[in-house]
């Protein structure tokens, strides 16, 4: 069987090279291309670029590979001071000096990478920083969505408790990192997160009652049900559905940047990841694949103090994940993720050199998870009450935004008390429509996968059905079958 498919792979690549072995772009097919028709006619546009693969005709098959425009200068400038050219190394990648003194790079370093800041705890503007000025409107809109949030969290782990939802994860703490991110990037720039990023989804238009069909898992869900709760998704919102394995949206995030730079469009990915994920291979395979293919990715990772319940101090020896960057040849900073005005900044900065520069930037946001790891998760057993009321009230981002617009003149203490009023109501009729609305048949269980779905699938759902017929009491009642 193996030799067959060998030998079908090897005849269709024949087909493919011309007599010269140069790949004939014209034989790519623009309507199975997953790249669209930008690939085979950059195939031939760059093909004194493509990397030559040996194949059984002794002749060259081409793929497609941009030539790298920073790598070089970066190159150039760290060797500019080389003082003497002769006493280098010039080996593969650039040239490096020798030294007669042994050295080693000690593990520690003597100071560490500051975190980047623009409001205390009060919402006072810090003297001598610099920041990206935003309009009334965009910080308004930003507060009413982190209070939104905030809302969100607090009534829906309410519902879990009741039983009336299996499982949810709340981003107190983290508010900030969510509704300003999302307001410093534009609409186009596709977001891939992790779990604890529902504020990007809010900015970018997803309802309160969007947000509770999912939970619910009803008919009105675009999931169809399938999901777990908080595991959201929307192609209309550019933004990737949540899945649970940790750190697999890195690579993918490094390789659909790298489909926006082979299209030239103008725009971004932004995959998000917590400090715990950093320790899976998926976070270094991914940076390190955004760096060498020089892709307009911004990584933004929420270091957050705790991987549900281990400790930064047994999750990694370095300075925090900022350093991490520097080793992929990627630029980065620290960020403070309670200062909403110094995540925007940055996240702003970010995505102009993600985008003008075709390069990758990594992120780190220093905010302290305030809510359980999920549901499922009682942090007291790990982290003491007093240290988490202390973030909770000293350090809390949206009473720390809410202290700068007021100081602006933007935000009163009526306005304060309709907004929350008005919130709390709507989150609640959302929790009232979604828990009414009917569950998806369970044929949608079965659908969208296949054309016509195999025989074990068949087979599956009419097992299923005779265990729910066994048991009704199992199930609840006018369940949609």
């Amino acid at each position: 069987m193996w030799s067959a498919r060998s030998k079908a792979i090897g005849d269709y690549v024949k087909r493919c090279v011309c007599s010269n072995g140069r790949f004939m772009a014209g034989l790519v097919d623009h309507r199975s291309n997953p790249f669209g028709s930008s690939l085979a006619s950059g195939v031939a546009e760059t093909s004194r670029h493509a990397l030559p693969f040996p194949c059984n005709m002794a002749a060259p098959f081409l793929v497609r590979r941009f030539e790298s425009t920073l790598a070089g200068k970066q190159l150039e400038l760290l060797h500019a001071g080389d003082a003497d050219d002769d006493q280098a190394l010039d080996f593969p990648g650039g040239k490096v000096t020798y030294t007669p003194e042994m050295k080693f790079i000690w593990e520690n370093y003597v100071k560490r990478v500051p975190c980047y800041r623009v409001l205390d705890e009060n919402g006072d503007q810090i003297m001598g920083s610099n920041f990206k000025e935003m309009s009334k409107e965009v910080a308004l809109k930003m507060y009413n969505d982190m209070v939104t949030l905030q809302f969100m969290d607090t009534i829906f782990y309410e519902a879990q408790r009741q039983g009336r939802i299996s499982f949810y994860m709340t981003t107190i703490g983290e508010e900030a990192i969510n509704i300003a991110s999302a307001a410093a990037l534009n609409d186009d720039d596709l977001v891939l997160p992790q779990y604890r990023e529902p504020g990007v989804l809010l900015w970018r238009g997803f309802t309160l009652q969007d947000f509770a069909n999912q939970c619910f898992g009803n008919k009105d869900d675009g999931g169809k049900g399938r999901q777990m709760p908080v595991h959201y998704g929307s192609k209309k919102h550019n933004y990737l559905t949540v899945s649970s394995p940790i750190a697999t949206q890195l690579p993918q995030a490094a390789g659909i940047a790298y489909s926006l730079k082979m299209d030239k469009q103008d725009a971004c990915v932004v995959a998000f990841i917590g400090d715990g994920g950093t320790s899976e291979g998926d976070f270094h395979a991914g940076l390190n694949f955004a760096a060498v293919m020089e892709a307009p990715v911004i990584f933004i990772c929420r270091n957050n103090g705790w991987a549900i319940s281990t400790h930064i101090s047994e999750q990694f020896r370095s300075d925090g994940i900022v350093v991490k960057g520097q080793a992929y040849g990627i630029r980065s900073i620290r960020v403070d993720g309670s200062d909403a005005l110094a995540v925007y900044t940055a996240i702003h900065t970010a995505r102009e050199m993600a985008v003008s520069e075709q390069r990758p930037v990594l992120v780190e946001t220093l905010a302290y998870r305030i809510g359980h790891h999920s549901t499922s998760d009682d942090s007291t057993k790990y982290r003491p009450l007093d240290e988490i009321e202390y973030w909770k009230m000293a350090r809390n981002p949206v009473n720390r935004f809410r202290g700068w617009i007021e100081k602006k003149g933007w935000w009163s203490e009526k306005e304060e008390s309709e907004l929350r009023i008005s919130i709390k109501k709507q989150v609640l009729q959302a929790i009232q429509v979604a828990e009414r609305t009917e569950k998806p048949p369970i044929a949608e269980l079965f659908s969208d996968v296949y054309d016509q779905p195999p025989d074990n699938l068949r087979e599956q759902e009419t097992e299923l059905r005779e265990t729910i017929n066994k048991y009704p009491q199992d199930y609840p009642s006018g369940f949609p079958f």
